[in-house]
């Protein structure tokens, strides 16, 4: 059918998708062209001393497409080979097609919605092996993300957490930790430094290899990391990145020191830390610290305890620019954004194995990588200059002066 064909048969009220026809004319066309150029004379032609090859019928081939599947007629040679322009000679789908599944796997789409997806866009249908080969091919951007040197990327604050998803292994469902850290360069951009994953019950021993893999590739500059108290974490931040201070996360450690009281007092315990944190400077926090924790002490000695020993963590913030404390002060910066990886995984649930959580985390983490770099900066360059900066020394006021 010709295109004029086509447009008659359509302005008649006939059955045809004008759109699909079109392309499908118009790929025939190019083949048609490009074979003439392979064999050296137009079909039906006669011509010896031209003619390279002669042509060897068709062959049938669906292309999908996002105007919907066509069938195409592809152009076969005698001697030699020919594959057509418009195709890629390693997929079935066309580049457009393998983004939009692509971006459906890292949106969360499950792979029955992928299904559903590109129904709507008239395609026949796609498998589930098909859905997870495609997204196979994510892995090896995401190892490159994952493994790329951060030599040049000196990161004076690091934030350290970790989510919980599901996977299957061995046959059972199993909570594993997504581990994640962040940081700030010195330019003043928050970066995506790393991702690991660990058995639920390996966290302990999975900290020290992750924060050591951060080392190995490079990371230095590190003033402060900020985290909650995971099992062996506290350790390899002292034992690997020497030189750094640890801020407590003071909103993990609020919630603990909730969990060592009634729920009637709760909210009483959250604003007496509050109170501490929100003060101005490093002396006064330590002060008003210890007067919630002799108010504390007779009826709640367990919480007194608790914020005795973490004392120095939690007010770690105070030595750094004041512009920059509430935001260095709790793991806040990396809780959104681990929402953001629930809200992108939650459709599928249970996954299917480790690799498949590493594929989808990690495109998530690149890709918010990517909007860091170019969106506004996280702190002013200016202001991360003056954490190494020697303090301003203080004047003695003379004894009578401060009499008088």
């Amino acid at each position: 059918m010709t295109l004029l064909e086509t447009l008659r048969k359509a302005s008649a009220g006939g059955e045809v998708d004008v759109l699909r026809e079109g392309v499908r004319i118009l790929a025939q066309a190019i083949m048609e062209a490009e074979v003439t150029e392979v064999t050296g004379v137009a079909r039906g032609e006669r011509d010896p001393e031209r003619r390279l090859t002669h042509r060897n019928g068709y062959r049938e081939r669906r292309w999908d497409t996002r105007v919907g599947t066509i069938d195409l007629a592809i152009p076969r040679v005698r001697d030699g080979s020919y594959f057509p322009s418009l195709l890629d000679p390693r997929r079935r789908a066309e580049r457009a097609l393998l983004a939009v599944v692509q971006e459906a796997y890292v949106l969360g789409v499950s792979t029955r919605r992928v299904d559903d997806l590109v129904q709507a866009l008239g395609i026949d249908g796609i498998s589930r092996s098909e859905v997870s080969r495609i997204c196979a091919a994510l892995d090896a951007e995401v190892e490159t993300f994952r493994s790329r040197s951060l030599a040049e990327l000196a990161c004076p604050y690091v934030w350290l957490d970790a989510t919980y998803l599901k996977v299957r292994e061995g046959g059972r469902v199993v909570s594993m930790a997504a581990l994640v850290a962040t940081g700030v360069a010195l330019t003043g951009e928050r970066r995506v430094l790393g991702l690991e994953l660990a058995a639920g019950n390996d966290e302990g021993s999975a900290w020290p290899r992750f924060v050591g893999s951060l080392v190995e590739r490079g990371l230095h500059g590190v003033r402060l990391v900020i985290s909650d108290d995971h099992p062996g974490l506290v350790k390899a931040i002292d034992e690997q990145l020497l030189g750094s201070a640890w801020q407590r996360c003071r909103v993990h450690l609020t919630r603990n020191a909730q969990d060592l009281v009634p729920r009637s007092a709760r909210s009483m315990v959250a604003s007496a830390i509050r109170m501490v944190i929100e003060q101005p400077d490093g002396m006064s926090a330590r002060e008003q610290l210890d007067r919630v924790i002799d108010g504390f002490r007779p009826r709640f000695p367990a919480v007194a305890e608790l914020l005795t020993r973490a004392e120095p963590d939690l007010l770690a913030h105070f030595a750094f620019p004041q512009p920059h404390r509430r935001q260095i002060r709790s793991t806040n910066p990396l809780e959104r954004l681990n929402k953001e990886i629930k809200r992108r995984t939650a459709v599928v649930g249970i996954f299917p194995n480790r690799a498949s959580v590493i594929r989808l985390v990690g495109m998530v983490l690149a890709e918010q990588d990517d909007e860091w770099q170019d969106g506004r900066r996280y702190f002013r360059p200016e202001t991360l200059a003056l954490i190494d900066a020697e303090p301003e020394p203080t004047e003695e006021v003379p004894a009578l002066l401060m009499a008088s």
